[in-house]
């Protein structure tokens, strides 16, 4: 990454403009070899260009004397902050274009709002290279500064929950049919942040290669990127995806893999999970609720005195631990459920998302939310019907079994990237939908003493084949 202001001002640009600049070398790696022997077929066009260093490197690569006229016919960026413009065209001047050619084909514009029609009336084929600005919808409704934002997401963009993904809607409708994109990694990963999109942009576009980052790639943000190159299909249709992807991991490892898009998994990556999930759920699925809430405690005080930790005091790397008082349905209700559930990975092996026991982690009864539900907070599990203690023993390790299973077989892209770290693994989130999901396949109300016995045997030897097939038989 280039950083050409100070930090403080560099912080105030990512928040207000979802800025995150491009390195020349991340261009030179990673696109420019996919597009150098195209060079003169296209016109080449940055909307959100910033310092210009996903174009303007290409000049390097020409005879000295077709530098100009290749910047006149084929180059056109844009930047809606002008100090950015100023500085591509000092960008472009050193690349030994005039200032004033410069100065034609580098523009001041917001192209949120629209695109620049004008582009499509040049003689050849638009190809847009871009790191387009990327804020998520919930941080934009709650800064005074990132407000203005809002109305990009009404009308025919209801439903989009991110810049970038305005951005590349607006190349949809204007029907360009090559991009090159460099955006969140949660475009294939994400749930609800992405799914909607998916559906609507992967219409229209296939995938033709992708380059996916678990390492940092920009310096001021723990946001993990992906490279996407999509062309534009000549007929939209809702149709499978395939694609082969680099995979940039920690330690220097690089995977290739292909990759699957379903539209009825809504394009997400990982679907094998979702796939499961929807084979086995449970003919009588149990029904969970989750968090140990104030407003229940308030409508149910007692004598009963029940320890707990509030989830929303977290001092010296520890939960607050308080006493309630409570009648006697809410203390058995606390004290028959004894599991919680981690949504997010703390970086260690031992603290990755999953099931636990609220006695063993906590060494309380329950967990209390004192004020606001936090998804990221260790959240209480109520069941209904209830179920015994040994079952919900067996459930955790059924669930956790499962979790790490598909962790392993699907490199974790089941789950949300949580945010970069220097854990030895990518951090990930597990929804509380997709965990209510898991305990939904677990066969609770056919749990014979022998179905038990061989589960906990599959389990403890890490057969996840003969847990299938068990399934298959008590669905059956």
């Amino acid at each position: 990454m280039v950083n050409s202001f100070n930090i403080s001002e560099e912080k105030v640009n990512r928040r207000t403009h979802g800025e995150h600049l491009t390195s020349k070398d991340i261009f030179l790696e990673f696109i420019f070899p996919e597009i150098k022997d195209r060079l003169k077929q296209h016109i080449w066009v940055d909307l959100y260009c910033g310092e210009g260093n996903l174009i303007l490197p290409i000049l390097d690569y020409l005879p000295e004397n077709e530098k100009i006229s290749f910047f006149k016919n084929h180059v056109y960026l844009f930047d809606v902050q002008s100090k950015m413009v100023d500085k591509c065209i000092r960008n472009a001047i050193n690349y030994n274009i005039p200032q004033e050619v410069a100065e034609k084909n580098i523009v001041l514009r917001d192209n949120l709002i629209n695109f620049p029609v004008v582009l499509k009336e040049k003689k050849r084929p638009i190809f847009h290279i871009t790191n387009p600005p990327y804020l998520y919808l919930g941080y934009i409704r709650k800064h005074k500064e990132t407000q203005k934002y809002l109305k990009l997401f009404e009308s025919k963009n209801k439903g989009y929950q991110d810049l970038y993904q305005i951005a590349m809607i607006n190349d949809l409708r204007n029907k360009i049919p090559n991009l090159i994109y460099i955006i969140p990694s949660n475009f294939i990963f994400g749930a609800s942040v992405s799914n909607k999109f998916r559906l609507d942009f992967l219409k229209h576009y296939n995938i033709s290669k992708m380059f996916i980052f678990e390492t940092k790639k920009f310096e001021f943000t723990g946001t993990n990127i992906c490279i996407g190159f999509f062309k534009r299909k000549k007929n939209a249709k809702a149709e499978p995806l395939e694609f082969i992807a680099e995979k940039y991991k920690k330690q220097d490892t690089i995977i290739k893999k292909q990759y699957t898009l379903k539209p009825e998994f809504k394009y997400r990556a990982g679907s094998e999970f979702d796939e499961f999930i929807k084979k086995y759920r449970a003919v009588n699925p149990l029904t969970v609720k989750y968090y140990l809430l104030r407003e229940a405690v308030n409508k149910n005080k007692g004598k009963h005195k029940i320890s707990v930790i509030d989830a929303n005091k977290y001092e010296s790397n520890e939960y607050k631990k308080l006493t309630l008082s409570v009648n006697d349905e809410l203390k058995e209700k606390i004290i028959s459920n004894i599991l919680f559930v981690r949504t997010v990975d703390t970086g260690s092996l031992d603290g990755r998302v999953g099931l636990g026991v609220i006695k063993e982690s906590f060494n309380v009864q329950g967990i209390f939310v004192s004020t606001n539900t936090y998804r990221t907070h260790p959240i209480q599990i109520f069941f209904k019907p209830e179920i015994s203690i040994e079952d919900q023993l067996l459930l955790k390790n059924y669930f956790n079994f499962l979790l790490e299973e598909f962790r392993d077989r699907l490199d974790s892209e089941f789950l949300t990237t949580y945010k970069y770290s220097d854990a030895e693994y990518t951090r990930k989130y597990l929804g509380l939908t997709q965990a209510r999901s898991i305990i939904e396949t677990f066969p609770y109300s056919i749990l014979d003493e022998n179905i038990k016995n061989q589960l906990n045997n599959y389990i403890n030897i890490r057969n996840f084949n003969d847990v299938i097939v068990l399934l298959k038989k008590i669905k059956i």
